[in-house]
């Protein structure tokens, strides 16, 4: 039985299965998905998605969908699915369903009658490829199919309409056609392992609806062109196997490709393996620079992500060389000793008071897994030192400077700073300027190991300059943020005005390894946590006793970004739990956290299936929102997972 397995009666129930999405990238950043039963209701999906780089290497969507159609003594079974403007779906294929299995690669069985015609799907790790293989398991009598391609030849954030530009002619190349509806893209090519016959017959599929657009507040229809389709027979036990590209390729070799693909395929056979599957899937590669995205599908590189994340990602695996290679690239755009946020290439942000200081940690962590401090030191300390009197010395365009206790400050006019970064109307919605508790955790223990470092390897120089920072900061930090009558710390002060509202971003101060925390404060951090915030799915944003609470992240854009920070829960905050409460609990902690891990094995089967949303709603049931996939939600629960086993071994 397939770790992931759906039968009959939730595949031909609409209101579950089109809440089921699959997603599979490979490492230069094409991606195939859609939902379990091949309806797309994202314009982010699309059976062939593609960066162009004429149109700034932005995915596009070359082929939207292919539809299978049986034929049989003449009557003819569209296996198809698709939203229509007004509600309506046609053809529904998807009441011939009969199963899905998940491993080793996406499998769906169909019935028409006396035939069985199975449905599997790869996308190659390496090339801008997918394949589909048509199996027919059982038949009677003569049978034939048609495939039926949907192009759509459009960047993943835009939609297309009818038009007269798109060149609706083709090229025949061996077995099938190469199409290319608009100048500057990349053609496509549809080819099959068999000779089949293209009846060319281009037409306009007007109004397909994706009702995860609309639900959103978004243009949610769209015009899709078919060119006509493919048939060939097939006999029982025979498997066809179709590729679509942006290069020619070898039918001869389609079979070798396929299995070729299958064996570098991570099993999907249980819960730790489905995780260390989505993991590989934010890795994105480029000549000789690697990056991770965000999430999935439509998030790039964001600096902080790819600091939280990139423990859980490669050292989890003992992939050292991926580390440094996501380092090194990430590197060379830092900017004035800042690492961008968001973005990468020309397109760069570098408003953001903590992401340079999550650089550290993730240099802890590396020493964590591989006890090589002197590598850390001898490649980073420069930039280490370089990043930390940056901040000491002030950035203007961030209104960020240190202050005399050695605290950091930092304020800018609708303009989030903190990863709290929802904005609307050009306004902050969670709105905490000033000193932010996160951003001055991260400083403390930014500070303490650069300290710690640079007294091990004597650079005293860079010691004797922040031996006063060192001496102040401890008593700052206290004063600042925490309260004798209070268990929770001061979420963040904007000149003398403490904010008290219960967040998680505290939890940092009780999880980082350098923290001026007593273990009684951490201890009642971490149970404020637990009784206010933590939920099956993840840590909320703000508590439930607040009144500016949201317990559902839906609707408009407007109400979404309202409740992104303000009650939505979020799976990357386990990671600091799960390292305060197991520091502070020790063994007798770990049944508590596998409780938490355990919740989300049941999140395999459900949303994107076999990895983890970006957020949760922050009440029952807990919904998967946001992307389908991300990359720090990922990470850090398979971060948690080691911690677990960590603690074990201790």
């Amino acid at each position: 039985m397939s770790y992931i397995e759906i039968e009959k009666s939730r595949l031909t129930n609409l209101e579950y299965a089109l809440k089921l999405e699959l997603l599979r990238t490979n490492r230069n950043g094409s991606y195939a998905s859609s939902t379990v039963i091949g309806c797309n209701t994202r314009k982010y999906h699309g059976m062939l998605v593609v960066p162009q780089e004429e149109f700034g290497g932005v995915n596009h969507v070359l082929l939207s969908n292919a539809d299978i159609t049986v034929v049989q003594r003449e009557a003819e079974f569209n296996l198809g699915i698709h939203k229509f403007k007004g509600g309506s779906y046609s053809p529904k294929g998807h009441k011939y369903l009969r199963s899905f299995t998940g491993d080793p690669i996406p499998k769906l069985t169909y019935r028409v009658g006396g035939v069985v015609l199975s449905v599997e799907r790869i996308f190659s790790k390496s090339q801008a490829r997918i394949f589909v293989r048509y199996t027919l398991e059982d038949a009677h009598s003569p049978t034939t199919l048609k495939i039926k391609p949907f192009l759509a030849f459009r960047s993943i954030h835009e939609l297309t309409k009818e038009n007269s530009e798109a060149d609706q002619s083709y090229t025949v190349v061996k077995n099938g056609v190469q199409m290319q509806l608009y100048p500057k893209f990349t053609p496509l090519f549809m080819q099959f392992n068999k000779k089949v016959t293209f009846h060319h017959q281009p037409g306009w599929y007007k109004d397909i609806e994706y009702m995860k657009e609309a639900n959103r507040g978004y243009d949610a229809h769209e015009d899709l062109m078919v060119p006509g389709y493919f048939e060939f027979s097939i006999k029982k036990g025979e498997s066809v196997i179709f590729q679509a590209s942006i290069e020619e390729g070898n039918p001869s070799a389609f079979l070798r490709s396929f299995n070729s693909e299958i064996k570098t395929r991570i099993p999907r056979d249980s819960f730790v393996n489905n995780l260390a599957n989505a993991a590989q899937q934010f890795i994105v590669k480029n000549g000789r620079d690697t990056e991770l995205a965000s999430g999935l599908p439509w998030h790039g590189r964001w600096g902080r992500d790819t600091f939280i994340s990139l423990a859980g990602i490669s050292l989890i695996d003992g992939d050292v060389s991926l580390f440094k290679s996501v380092l090194a690239t990430i590197v060379k755009d830092v900017k004035n000793d800042i690492f961008p946020n968001k973005g990468s290439g020309k397109e760069k942000n570098y408003l953001s008071s903590d992401t340079s200081l999550w650089f550290f940690r993730a240099l802890q962590q590396y020493i964590e897994f591989t006890g090589d401090e002197q590598w850390v030191w001898k490649k980073y300390g420069p930039l280490m030192k370089n990043i930390l009197n940056r901040y000491r010395n002030g950035i203007d365009e961030m209104g960020l400077y240190m202050d005399e206790s050695g605290l950091i400050y930092a304020e800018k006019e609708n303009t989030p700073l903190t990863w709290m970064d929802a904005i609307y109307a050009g306004k902050a919605i969670t709105q905490r300027p000033g000193y932010a508790v996160e951003v001055n955790a991260l400083w403390y223990n930014a500070v303490a190991f650069t300290m710690n470092l640079a007294t091990k390897y004597k650079d005293a120089s860079f010691v004797i300059g922040w031996n006063p920072v060192q001496r102040t900061i401890d008593s700052a930090f206290l004063e600042k943020f925490t309260h004798p009558e209070k268990r929770i710390m001061c979420d963040y002060v904007a000149k003398d005005h403490c904010n008290w509202d219960v967040r998680p971003n505290m939890l940092f101060a009780a999880s980082l390894p350098y923290s001026p925390l007593t273990n009684e404060k951490k201890k009642q951090i971490v149970d404020v946590v637990k009784q206010e915030l933590l939920t099956a799915k993840g840590i909320r944003t703000l508590s439930p006793k607040n009144p500016r609470y949201k317990s559902v992240y839906e609707g408009s854009l407007e109400a979404r970004d309202a409740a992104q920070h303000n009650g939505t829960a979020w799976p990357w905050l386990l990671g600091a739990y799960a390292e305060a409460y197991l520091k502070l609990y020790g063994k007798s902690g770990i049944g508590e956290i596998k409780r938490i891990v355990q919740g989300f094995e049941e999140e395999m089967k459900h949303n994107g299936l076999g990895t983890i949303s970006e957020i949760y709603n922050g009440d029952p049931p807990h919904i998967g929102k946001g992307a389908i996939s991300q990359a720090w939600s990922v990470a850090e629960m398979r971060r948690v997972i080691w911690l677990i086993e960590k603690t074990e071994k201790e």
